[in-house]
């Protein structure tokens, strides 16, 4: 009897140690994606899956998806700290629905998007949007035709403070609205660098409450507002090296204060108007015509 019992308890040892195997060898860290592949594969590289969808269920967290050719992967939502790289600039073709979306319960997800090309295809709702999560970074990444309603590129709308999200080289065009920030508890903060933001049939960007953006060697053009910084209570915009031009209102400040320094303002209707809030300039701006209003920071 006992040692009837020794050998069942320990097939049931290896049983459970098997079980554990399998389930750490069906989330791997780094998984592959191809326009031939098949959800049904491993998503390994030499049998990769069809979608990013297929794959994020095979990736751990903390992982990384590439892609291996420039397919159409499909839209993806994220859930836990991940990066998309499509190494030849893959695609997400999001008609009708939401390209990418972010919502980690725990508000722990660091996401990262690199090198995708997400496509609205004029009926797209939201390019990115991001509902929760610690930080979501976008890198050489194309976002556009995104015009449903008030179709947005990058729609940032969280419950907490103090998470941001940094987008460099990456270009937002032809959407309803460029980009959208806010929260509803403290703040958010989008660090902007090196990012073209053009024709968009209303904002280039839109801060509401909590939402603050921080602009360098940034293009914001052909927009009805370049940056719209009316929509609420604690928000704000800082523009470094930037060009702000052919909007019909370039910069419009609300009650909050604005920041503009080495930065260049042409051929708007208005360059920068203020309703309530400043505009501090540290006087080294081209700004055609010229602003009222605006407060000079003495010289350091």
């Amino acid at each position: 009897m006992n040692k009837f019992r020794f050998t069942m308890m320990a097939l049931a040892i290896m049983a459970f140690t098997l079980m554990i195997s399998s389930a750490a060898q069906a989330q791997a860290t780094r998984t592959w994606v191809s326009g031939v592949g098949d959800d049904a594969n491993p998503c390994s590289r030499t049998a990769p899956c069809k979608t990013f969808a297929g794959a994020i269920s095979k990736t751990a967290a903390g992982g990384e998806i590439d892609a291996l050719d420039p397919g159409g992967f499909g839209a993806v939502t994220i859930t836990k700290s991940i990066t998309i790289d499509a190494c030849c600039m893959a695609g997400i073709l999001a008609s009708g629905t939401n390209g990418v979306t972010i919502n980690d319960a725990t508000n722990l997800a660091v996401v990262t998007l690199r090198h995708l090309s997400i496509n609205g295809a004029t009926t797209g709702l939201i390019g990115v949007r991001f509902l929760a999560g610690k930080s979501l970074n976008i890198e050489n990444c194309q976002i556009f035709g995104f015009l449903a309603g008030a179709g947005t590129g990058i729609d940032i709308a969280l419950a907490v403070s103090g998470n941001d999200v940094n987008i460099s080289d990456t270009s937002i065009y032809n959407n309803s609205r460029g980009i959208r920030a806010t929260t509803t508890t403290g703040f958010v903060t989008c660090n902007l660098d090196n990012v073209n933001i053009s024709h968009h049939g209303t904002d280039g960007v839109k801060l509401e409450g909590g939402g603050f953006a921080s602009f360098k060697d940034c293009v914001i053009t052909f927009n009805t507002t370049g940056v719209n910084d009316t929509g609420g209570a604690n928000s704000g915009a800082n523009l470094i090296r930037t060009e702000v031009s052919h909007n019909p209102t370039g910069l419009a400040a609300g009650s909050s204060t604005c920041r503009i320094g080495g930065s260049t303002f042409f051929a708007n209707g208005a360059a920068i108007t203020i309703a309530g809030g400043a505009v501090k300039t540290a006087g080294d701006n081209y700004i055609d015509p010229p602003a009222a209003g605006l407060t000079p920071l003495p010289p350091q």
